[in-house]
């Protein structure tokens, strides 16, 4: 029996949590970047329009807050929808977690070495420039040593923009395309989510250009996305993950990297309670921002939460999760 009472009180005390000076997205944005040479915003910019979010329990919306249903910058939440459509090219057998990048699609820079896999843990080590970013612009990253593919993890959002053009090469078409057809459409999701790139940040494809979107928002640009339709996205990995991405891609999406177990596919694991110490060990999450954007997933209760623009999520996750 699910507490709604207790549920309501969690969501009412997130929503008086909401993260400041998100009005004025340009000079937010410029504290997100450490390196001061490379803050210049190349993507479009959402100002913040405050707290909202959803909490579904077993198909049943049993909370909300703010309005859910106004699409937000996602930041590095985006970066499991990369990985969203990587199961759809999966899938559609275009992509083979094993394959070599390079023996696969022919890109503009060079990925010797790099698997698939590598790109979607975030442990390729590459390093060089996309897009006027350099991968050392990304403090994250932590790993100013090169070191061969697959040896260590490092978050950075210059390498996840390398998956995203990898991918958009690979489907032949832009990943908004793809996510569009192949999964917002069979979930009944709104029209009112968008994906972004950078001003430069395109692929010629048959003679045309095609844009490729970036995985982040530390310069601009990423996906743009409510919390309703987020959760909607939340479902789709409790339920219909078989029959959108194919036998086996949730669970490939959430096994737990070699070297660096609290992450899978693009996505943060709570097994040990690193991510989210309060909340419970069953979930998963895609987490943007310090986790101001959240898609909690928690397949024990058959638990979504979506989050935009709420600092201490943690504490909402854990009041919502003993209330269910």
């Amino acid at each position: 029996m699910v507490e709604l009472g207790t549920v309501a009180a969690a969501c009412a005390r997130q929503a008086g949590r909401a993260t400041p000076g998100i009005e004025d997205m340009a000079s937010y944005l410029a504290a997100q970047v450490a390196d001061a040479s490379h803050r210049e915003v190349v993507g479009p910019l959402l100002p913040g329009s405050g707290a909202s979010g959803v909490v579904v329990h077993r198909g049943r919306t049993v909370g909300e807050w703010g309005d859910p249903t106004v699409p937000e910058m996602c930041f590095s939440a985006t970066k499991s929808m990369v990985s969203l459509v990587a199961g759809v090219a999966h899938r559609d057998g275009l992509l083979d977690l094993e394959a070599r990048v390079a023996d696969t699609v022919a890109l503009p820079v060079p990925t010797s070495g790099i698997r698939w896999r590598h790109l979607l843990q975030q442990t390729s080590q590459w390093h060089g420039e996309l897009w006027g970013k350099p991968t050392t612009a990304d403090a994250q990253s932590g790993d100013a040593a090169p070191s061969p593919p697959g040896s260590a993890w490092a978050y950075n959002d210059v390498r996840v923009n390398l998956l995203c053009l990898a991918l958009t090469a690979l489907c032949g078409r832009s990943l908004p395309s793809v996510l569009a057809e192949s999964v917002m459409a069979p979930l009944g999701g709104t029209e009112t989510w968008s994906w972004h790139g950078y001003r430069d940040s395109h692929l010629e494809l048959g003679g045309e250009r095609a844009p490729v979107v970036s995985g982040g928002a530390h310069w601009g640009g990423g996906l743009w996305m409510s919390a309703a339709d987020l959760a909607l996205i939340g479902r789709l990995y409790l339920g219909a993950g078989d029959r959108l991405l194919g036998a086996g891609w949730v669970e490939e999406s959430w096994r737990p990297c070699p070297v660096k177990p609290e992450y899978g596919f693009l996505w943060w694991l709570n097994d040990s309670r690193r991510i989210f110490p309060e909340a419970p060990a069953a979930g998963r999450c895609a987490r943007g921002n310090g986790g101001r954007h959240l898609l909690w997933v928690d397949p024990e209760r058959d638990l979504v939460i979506a989050s935009h623009w709420g600092d201490d999520v943690g504490r909402l996750i854990a009041e919502v999760s003993d209330a269910v």
